[in-house]
């Protein structure tokens, strides 16, 4: 009898409870489990959250408890279930042109210079990665401004996006390329008129636009697949460390700014900040947002 099989064993009196509760020990197991391995931390007042969300694979598997699940979590045979756990544990809330001064930082100033720069000598690429991308409207934002903005200021640069997210649902929707009318408010009509084909209520993005950007499964607090991850001139990681406790954002960071060439940029969300994180990057001040620079030197 399989592993899962034994689980799903009912009780000796032949029922099994209408509704499992979660427990204050296994709610402490379950945020530690999913802590360790993603460096998500549910507080105290997202138990409900965390009960109702782990409660649909609890009941998606046909296990009697959430102590069951847990057991299963931890059995070898229990590892195929990681993906689908965070899927459901995840936010991801985006759209596109989400934050429009960040976007006009990086088409206006981060980008051309570091276009310039790379015209001068042998390695004519700017490459960018959106970490935690979600449903890719991040990504593909930044491949409309190139392709549209940049691309005919620097024809002899290559580009490269590179999309990642622990979210394999979400990696699925970024690749098909299909969004609805809220995703895309923002677009300008113009914009969204050349590169969307519009069907119903959903909107398509243009293959030419979805080449732009390669998309792979990443969990941030892989050390091994972080380490992976090299030499790109500007990280965007938004809304992403505010998920987190001070220890992995602090082995998050690091490894972002390992990931990072002399000189590059990271880019944070509107309300996070590397205060009490960092201080091997270098602030760079605009008027509405804030870019933090690695320097030429190792820190």
């Amino acid at each position: 009898m399989s592993l899962l099989a034994q689980l799903n064993v009912r009780s000796a009196s032949g029922t099994r409870p209408q509704k499992a509760a979660l427990s204050d020990d296994l709610f402490e197991q379950l945020r530690s489990f999913i802590y360790d391995q993603t460096g998500i931390y549910f507080q105290d007042n997202k138990r409900y959250l965390l009960e109702s969300r782990v409660g649909r694979r609890m009941q998606a598997l046909n296990l009697p408890d959430y102590g069951a699940y847990l057991r299963y979590l931890n059995q070898p045979a229990g590892r195929a279930e990681l993906p689908k756990l965070y899927d459901e544990i995840t936010i991801n809330e985006t759209y596109f042109f989400r934050n429009t001064d960040q976007f006009s930082v990086l088409e206006q100033t981060l980008i051309p210079e570091l276009a310039e720069e790379r015209m001068k000598g042998p390695r004519r690429q700017v490459r960018i990665w959106s970490a935690a991308c979600s449903t890719g409207d991040e990504p593909y934002t930044l491949a409309l401004i190139i392709r549209e903005r940049l691309q005919p200021r620097f024809p002899g640069i290559r580009f490269e996006i590179v999309g990642t997210d622990i979210n394999t649902q979400v990696l699925d929707v970024a690749r098909a390329g299909i969004y609805s009318a809220y995703a895309v408010r923002n677009v300008p009509p113009a914009t969204l008129q050349r590169y969307f084909r519009q069907e119903g209520d959903r909107y398509h993005l243009d293959p030419e636009i979805r080449r732009m950007v390669t998309f792979k499964h990443l969990n941030l607090m892989d050390r091994s697949g972080m380490a992976l991850m090299r030499h790109f001139d500007i990280i965007l990681c938004a809304n992403v460390l505010i998920y987190f406790d001070t220890a992995s954002k602090q082995q998050v960071v690091s490894s972002l700014y390992a990931s990072l060439n002399p000189g590059g940029f990271l880019m944070l969300g509107f309300s996070e900040t590397l205060y009490g994180i960092s201080q091997a990057f270098q602030p760079v001040r605009f008027e509405k947002t804030i870019a933090y620079k690695r320097g030429t030197s190792h820190a």
